[in-house]
């Protein structure tokens, strides 16, 4: 695929549920002393999901936000749904997302993208990916993620770093990248500057598909298997060191063939963009950019991990923060199960 690929953000939303709860609330639930959770994960507060908040009502009022902002009404081309977690496994979140939109009678197409954590980074690749083969011109995609749901309390490293929420954003295509597929497939277009993907890249090393699993919900466990093991099953569970350590040995090699594909150098990437995993991982991330660490955006202490929400919530919190100034660069970067990696980016 040849870049620059054209694409614009014309406008993004977040939810964040109602009830905020702080680290706090965790520490007599493990059986520690106020502010241990605090001081030993990073977090102080996150948002718990209430039944009524479904993935899909969370991410169509994301979408409702979004979609006020560009000004588009019901004229766009396609709904991308990029959650780590369905709601349901049939059908897909964003027919429901559509649904709770009010289009139901639109036809706009709908389809979901699951990457875990790097869903909405994936979502956003292939979206630019109908931009440049002409078969969409504007795209609707939202992460929605109640991760409260699946966890297992008894297990502190694991359940005391991650919250709810979702996040969407709307982007479009220059009217002439969407006529792209009608120039030569060999002819590079002409680079004028403006919001753009400059480079992406993803690596998965399945070696790690036992280090974050959810095994209930599909086909492998199944109702005659019994409840009990239906049950366990619907509980996260997550080896973190065993992902860092996996991620970690290929992600600066991956983050400098990124930002090499875009013409770039580290020091001229202004914002980092990051799936806020964790405060070690955040950390790292800072390590390996080396100067300027103030340029990673963390917004971990107040969200949590988000799984597939985590990293567009953290895009729209740059955004609404003036860190994406016109042609300015950011990288958006994030780890996810499987064990994957992936990378992207941007001139805004």
């Amino acid at each position: 695929m040849t870049y620059p690929i054209g694409l614009t953000l014309a406008g993004a939303g977040t939810y964040a549920p109602r009830l905020r709860r702080p680290s706090s609330e965790l520490d007599s639930v493990y059986g520690q002393a106020e502010g241990w959770t605090q001081a030993k994960f990073g977090i102080a507060e996150r948002g718990v999901a209430a039944r009524d908040e479904t993935t899909s009502f969370m991410a169509a009022r994301a979408c409702r936000a979004a979609l006020d902002e560009a000004g588009w009404g019901d004229d766009f081309d396609v709904i991308v749904g990029g959650c780590g977690v369905m709601e349901q496994p049939i059908p897909g979140t964003s027919v429901l997302v559509q649904n709770a939109l009010g289009l139901h009678k639109s036809g706009i197409p709908c389809f979901d993208v699951n990457m875990t954590c790097l869903s909405f980074l994936s979502a956003l690749d292939l979206v630019s990916l109908g931009f440049k083969a002409g078969r969409w011109r504007r795209a609707l995609i939202f992460s929605s993620d109640i991760a409260s749901a699946g966890l297992d309390f008894g297990e502190p490293d694991m359940s005391a770093i991650f919250g709810d929420g979702a996040a969407a954003v709307c982007v479009e295509a220059p009217m002439d990248e969407a006529t792209m597929d009608e120039a030569p497939m060999d002819e590079a277009p002409m680079d004028k500057g403006g919001p753009a993907i400059l480079a992406c890249r993803f690596v998965t090393l399945s070696s790690g598909k036992d280090l974050a699993h959810l095994r209930s919900g599909g086909t492998r466990i199944r109702i005659e298997d019994g409840i009990a093991a239906l049950q366990a099953g619907a509980h996260f569970h997550m080896d973190a060191f065993g992902i860092f350590k996996a991620a970690g040995r290929r992600l600066p090699e991956l983050i400098k063939q990124t930002v090499d594909s875009a013409g770039l150098t580290l020091d001229q990437i202004d914002t980092v963009i990051g799936h806020q995993a964790s405060k070690p991982g955040l950390e790292y991330v800072r390590h390996i950019i080396g100067t300027r660490p103030e340029r990673v955006v963390d917004i971990f202490s107040h969200t949590g991990n988000q799984i597939a929400a985590s990293l567009p919530t953290a895009l729209c919190a740059a955004r609404a923060e003036g860190r994406l100034a016109p042609g300015s660069h950011a990288l958006l970067v994030g780890t996810s199960a499987g064990v994957s990696m992936g990378a992207m980016v941007m001139r805004c």
